[in-house]
């Protein structure tokens, strides 16, 4: 393959042995200093990842047009680990995250691959571009608006504002314009569109994600007003209190 052919293991600039051993060198003690500097759960997240890419994906490319479904899950863990490793949890949020990174993988690896068939066909590689490719542009749509209602979610797991579907609203309809398009009249224009909007369109969707975070709440701002409103008195009593015969 044209986008592989100058990589060192292909042109025989190291051995299998040394590549395994280098991924061996680095894996091991990665998901080790995962599991005992951070937490347990970050660490096994980092492990099954590793299993996921070469003992699932990697395998699969030859076999199923199912790589690329197995390839999202492995895109999608890496924030997620950033989650459990700063909150210690898997909760909502941290699978909303995930959500994002696996719904726009589609749009993003479809089109990049739609130019790349012939390629991909002569590696021996099944996927949805050569072997299904309605199916390719269809699955690519429907994970673009899929990212619209992830959006909504958001404010519902507490993870943004109101603000954030709003303001993320205009890069969601636009990358899912573009996936519109290249369902209707899939060419190479339309397919590199599609693929260099969506180099722009996760750091943008995630940085508004983060700007409107949801804000933690102060112990006083969690107080019913009733109950501020005691506090608040009995605070002002109190220095009469201390200070009576």
């Amino acid at each position: 393959m044209n986008r592989t052919k100058n990589r060192p293991l292909v042109r025989g600039q190291i051995s299998p042995l040394h590549a395994v051993s280098f991924a061996l060198a680095c894996g091991v003690p990665g998901v080790a200093l995962l599991s005992l500097t951070v937490n347990p759960l970050t660490g096994l997240l980092g492990a099954l990842n590793i299993v996921l890419y070469t003992s699932c994906y990697t395998p699969l490319k030859r076999l199923s047009i199912a790589n690329t479904w197995v390839g999202a899950i492995v895109g999608a863990i890496p924030p997620v680990m950033g989650w459990t490793a700063a909150t210690g949890s898997l909760d909502a949020g941290a699978l909303l995250l995930g959500g994002f990174l696996y719904c726009w993988q589609f749009p993003h690896f479809n089109a990049l691959s739609w130019n790349l068939r012939e390629d991909y066909s002569r590696g021996g590689y099944r996927m949805m571009s050569v072997t299904h490719p309605e199916m390719c542009r269809r699955v690519a749509l429907r994970h673009s608006l899929g990212l619209l209602g992830l959006s909504s979610l958001a404010p519902v797991t507490g993870l943004t504002t109101w603000t954030f579907p709003l303001a993320a609203l205009p890069i969601n309809l636009y990358i899912g314009y573009l996936a519109l398009r290249f369902y209707r009249r899939a060419d190479r224009q339309h397919a590199r569109k599609l693929f260099f909007c969506s180099l722009w369109h996760l750091p943008m969707l995630l940085l508004l994600a983060l700007s409107c975070k949801r804000r933690p709440q102060t112990q006083t701002d969690a107080l019913p007003a009733t109950a501020t409103g005691a506090a608040a008195v009995a605070m002002a009593a109190e220095p009469s209190i201390v200070s009576a015969p």
